[in-house]
């Protein structure tokens, strides 16, 4: 019998330590009791009452639209900036922009969000712009630190770039716009498509900032949750954490199966 290693050993203790919790999660959204700690039957019965709850749906609809908007902000911002990082020579105003960029990812939300709200208030009184917080100012919000870590992602994919095929098609007469959209895009979509999802992901799992920079109307779905919470833990809750889980693990084994076959392809194109 073979002995079990200390390096597994705590592999399978991290894991139990991390998808433990998960677990049970999913075991007590079906309880059929409103007590989530307290366990009185089988039932289903909290699925049924989620869908029938409209303040959670219209939320899941809001965070769901903020986070698509947002990502797909923050991947042409953080895209321009990574080119500015890696492209531009070095200046005091490259490594200024660099430094701005990067300073949402060490910054507390805290900090960003109060920010961000005392630049909306200021905004409104000078300019008459924004008239009210909604779902404008929260995409900006989202926008705004998501950029940063897109930027990141991106800026280590140029830099492992061949610029030498950038430059074989600008001698061959491609304009420096038509060589970014054929031949750059498609070299660093990979990093496109990770910022995009990192992205999402940020928004829609974002509290703090959102607090900030949102108003009535554009609740997101951590801001219902979290309010719920404090007054008492809702089966109903279980119910949603379930299917996020059960989403996410299906995006991610799609993800894995994909990329899978595709690497299956380019081994069987090679021999």
């Amino acid at each position: 019998m073979k002995k079990l290693s200390f390096s597994k050993v705590m592999l399978w203790f991290g894991l139990l330590f991390l998808y433990a919790p998960m677990f049970i999660l999913v075991i007590y959204s079906f309880n059929e009791s409103k007590l989530v700690t307290v366990w009185s039957g089988f039932s289903p019965k909290w699925y049924g009452e989620l869908f029938k709850d409209t303040q959670i749906l219209e939320a899941v609809w809001t965070s769901l639209r903020i986070a698509f908007y947002s990502a797909t902000m923050a991947v042409i911002i953080g895209t321009m900036a990574a080119f500015v990082m890696t492209r531009f020579r070095r200046s005091w105003a490259k490594l200024t922009l660099s430094n701005m960029i990067t300073a949402p990812l060490v910054m507390p939300e805290v900090i960003t969000g109060l920010s961000l709200l005392l630049l909306f208030v200021e905004m409104a009184d000078l300019l008459g712009w924004p008239a009210e917080r909604g779902m404008l100012t929260v995409w900006i919000a989202h926008s705004t630190f998501c950029a940063a870590y897109v930027a990141v992602v991106v800026s280590s994919r140029l830099r492992e770039l061949d610029l030498s095929i950038e430059e074989a098609a600008m001698d061959l007469g491609a304009t420096r716009l038509k060589t970014f959209f054929l031949i750059t895009v498609p070299m660093i979509s990979p990093a496109l498509i990770a910022g995009w999802f990192l992205s999402f992901s940020l928004s829609l799992d974002d509290l703090v900032i959102a607090s900030f920079a949102s108003g009535p109307g554009s609740t997101t779905l951590p801001m219902v949750v979290f309010s719920s919470v404090r007054l008492g833990v809702s089966p109903k809750i279980n119910a949603l954490a379930t299917i996020i889980i059960l989403s996410v693990s299906l995006v991610a084994f799609l993800s894995w199966y994909l990329a899978r076959r595709a690497e299956k392809k380019s081994k069987e194109a090679m021999e």
